[in-house]
């Protein structure tokens, strides 16, 4: 005999357990109170390499390397060489052992760049530095001073105290290139090569001790070979410049920060660089990096790109107000916005 549906009670209701489980998903994460602390010296392809202090996370543990990966509740935050970490897991330095990193640490400074300057993904190239030091050769390759502008622009946008090497000084006098940067006031170091290291070597240690300084140059300038004369341990690769386009091959395929021996200081070798965006600098922000032209914006109309005729600049720059390299330097800037604005030059 049928029933009627008032026949039912809820006794007899079959509720299918669900899929995903009847236990509530807790928002609740992890403290890890256990956490040490470490500082990024490499990455590679999602494998991260920690440098752990001495007795940090287990007594009696010497100063070791920590092989780390990223933990899920990160997210998307990217951690770059330079960032201050703290790790759980096997960090005791194992050579077959893997930590986690779960915090990063807020940055004290971040040096960025973008693939060009109508790119809006700007990569994070290094955190936590003091110092960028741009280093160029004197010949073979010839300097780009276009290049060393940027890198000025960006090391002033990132709050970094920038330092110029120019290297192979023994190729030809530098006086006539520095004349170009006198005006900035720019900190530099000019090194040669003679038989078995460097000239001026111990003057770029003095600029180092004590601080986290970013390498970055183009190809063929001779960073890694200065790194490696810096660190002898490093074995950093290095390469020729090549005859038919003048231009160095790629060498370093990654950042590292490598300690100075005996003194208390990193230095961070980067990639080569070809170019060095600048989309996110703001166009307004790129004249205040170039103390020796801004006084003379003073009389320039209001909303003055200073790249047009009724530019004041143009009259500071003939006054001789800029100083002697006053039209080369308003020369640059105006090629930084032009192109900063994806106009073509």
């Amino acid at each position: 005999m049928s029933r009627r549906a008032s026949d039912y009670d809820e006794s007899d209701v079959r509720v299918r357990p669900s899929r995903r489980g009847s236990r509530p998903r807790s928002k609740d994460r992890p403290a890890h109170d256990d956490a040490i602390p470490g500082f990024v010296t490499a990455v590679d392809r999602g494998r991260y390499t920690v440098l752990v202090a001495k007795g940090v996370g287990g007594k009696g543990l010497p100063e070791r390397i920590v092989t780390s990966m990223k933990a899920r509740e990160l997210g998307r935050k990217g951690i770059v060489v330079g960032d201050d970490v703290e790790l759980v897991g096997d960090t005791s330095g194992n050579p077959d052992g893997l930590a986690r990193i779960v915090k990063l640490t807020p940055r004290r400074s971040v040096l960025r760049r973008t693939a060009d300057d109508t790119d809006p993904v700007e990569r994070v190239i290094v955190a936590n530095a003091d110092q960028l030091v741009i280093v160029s050769a004197l010949a073979n390759p010839e300097p780009r001073p276009r290049l060393i502008d940027r890198c000025l622009v960006a090391a002033y946008d990132a709050h970094l105290d920038p330092l110029l090497v120019l290297t192979k000084a023994d190729l030809t006098d530098p006086a006539d290139f520095l004349a170009n940067y006198a005006p900035l006031d720019v900190a530099h170091v000019v090194t040669s090569t003679k038989e078995g290291g460097f000239d001026g070597l111990e003057a770029l240690h003095g600029h180092l001790t004590g601080r986290v300084s970013v390498f970055v140059g183009h190809s063929g300038v001779g960073k890694s070979t200065l790194v490696n004369g810096l660190v002898p341990d490093a074995h950093r690769a290095t390469g020729d410049v090549n005859d038919v386009t003048g231009r160095g091959r790629h060498t370093s395929t990654s950042a590292v920060a490598l300690r100075l021996p005996g003194r208390d200081g990193w230095v961070i070798d980067t990639p080569g660089v070809r170019s060095f965006g600048l989309a996110h600098v703001d166009l307004s922000r790129i004249i205040q990096h170039f103390p020796d032209l801004e006084p003379g914006t003073a009389q320039c109309p209001r909303g003055c790109t200073h790249d047009e005729e009724e530019c004041a600049l143009d009259a500071w720059v003939a006054s001789g107000q800029a100083g002697p390299a006053g039209v080369s330097r308003l020369e640059s800037l105006r090629r930084l916005l032009r192109a900063r604005s994806g106009e073509s030059d």
